[in-house]
C-alpha cells in the first residue's frame, strides 16, 4: 500500500510525529547551546590593558573594571557587549577613548588613549581641563600649577585653544607668556599675561586678533624703555592704535582721580597710542 493510500488520520499522526521530533531536536540544540554558552571555559579570565596608562595603576585599574563588569556587563566571552565595556572604561577619569577586542578563547584586550591636559578650563583647580584636541574633561592633575587658563562657552573650547596656540608664540618672542585667554558670550576676547597685565583683544577672526597683538608687540620695547612702571592693561580694540595703562603712568591729558580698588577702569579714559 502506498503512502497516498493511507487513511487521513494516519497521515496526520505521521506528520505530528515528525513535527514533535523536529521540535525536540530544536529544544535539544537550544539546551546544548545554552549549556555551551554558560560553560566556565567561556568566562572572561583576563583583561589586558595597553596604551596610555600614565594616570592609572594598571593592576588596580583592571581589578576595578573587572568588578564593574561583573555587576553591569556579561562576563561571558561570547556574549559580552564590547560597546558596554568600552563605555565603562571611558567613564574613568583621564580616559579619552578605549578600543575593546576579543582574544580567543577568554581574554579581552583594551587599548586606551588618555587625555593630555594642556590647560585648565575656566579656573585653575576647577577640576575641568582641556586636552590637546580642545575637549573639556573632568580630572585632577597631579601638578597643574604650570597650566594656563582657558574660558568661554564649553562648545567653543576647541576654538579657544586654537586662538591660544596662535597668540602664544607672538608673546613668547618677547619672553612673555599667555596666562589666561577668555572668550565671552558676546564674542569678545580678553587675555591675561603672566605679569598680570590684561589685554583686551576685542572681536574678530583669529588672524585679526593676531594682527592687533602684533601691532602692540612691535612697539613694546619702545614702551618699556619710555615707561619704567609695570604694564597693567592694554586695549587693542582701537582701529589704528591701542591704549595702555602703566603703573604710575597714564596716557591721558589730565590726571585720573583715584578709584576704589574694585572700580572698573574704562578703556575710553586712555588716549590711544598710534604707530
Amino acid at each position: 500500500m502506498s503512502t497516498t493510500d493511507l487513511p487521513l488520520d494516519v497521515k496526520l499522526m505521521a506528520l505530528a510525529t515528525q513535527l514533535m521530533l523536529g521540535l525536540l531536536a530544536l529544544m535539544c540544540l537550544g539546551a546544548f547551546g545554552t549549556w555551551l554558552l554558560r560553560h566556565p571555559v567561556w568566562t572572561v579570565k583576563a583583561i589586558e590593558v595597553q596604551g596610555d596608562v600614565q594616570h592609572q595603576n594598571a593592576v588596580g585599574f583592571r581589578a576595578h573594571l573587572a568588578t564593574q563588569m561583573k555587576s553591569r556587563v556579561s562576563s561571558n566571552f561570547l556574549t559580552v557587549d564590547l560597546q558596554q565595556v568600552r563605555e565603562l572604561f571611558e567613564q574613568v577619569p583621564w580616559v579619552r577613548s578605549a578600543v575593546v577586542q576579543r582574544e580567543f578563547p577568554n581574554r579581552l584586550r583594551v587599548t586606551l588613549e588618555e587625555h593630555e591636559a594642556v590647560a585648565w578650563w575656566d579656573q585653575s583647580g576647577s577640576g575641568r581641563l582641556v586636552n590637546r584636541q580642545g575637549e573639556v574633561f573632568e580630572a585632577s592633575p597631579d601638578d597643574g600649577d604650570g597650566l594656563p587658563e582657558l574660558a568661554g562657552p564649553t562648545e567653543q573650547s576647541a576654538q579657544v585653544l586654537a586662538v591660544f596656540r596662535l597668540l602664544q608664540p607672538e608673546l613668547q618672542r618677547l619672553d612673555l607668556d599667555l596666562d589666561r585667554l577668555e572668550l565671552n558670550d558676546r564674542g569678545s576676547w580678553r587675555a591675561r599675561l603672566d605679569s598680570g597685565a590684561v589685554v583686551e583683544l576685542g572681536r574678530g577672526t583669529p588672524d585679526e586678533l593676531l594682527q592687533r597683538l602684533r601691532r602692540f608687540t612691535a612697539t613694546l620695547n619702545q614702551l618699556t624703555q619710555r615707561y619704567a612702571g609695570a604694564l597693567q592693561s592694554v586695549d587693542l580694540r582701537y582701529p589704528n592704535g591701542y591704549a595702555l595703562r602703566v603703573r604710575g603712568v597714564t596716557t591721558t591729558d589730565k590726571p585720573i582721580p583715584p578709584r576704589p580698588a574694585s572700580a572698573p577702569v574704562r578703556p575710553s579714559a586712555a588716549r590711544p597710542i598710534t604707530r
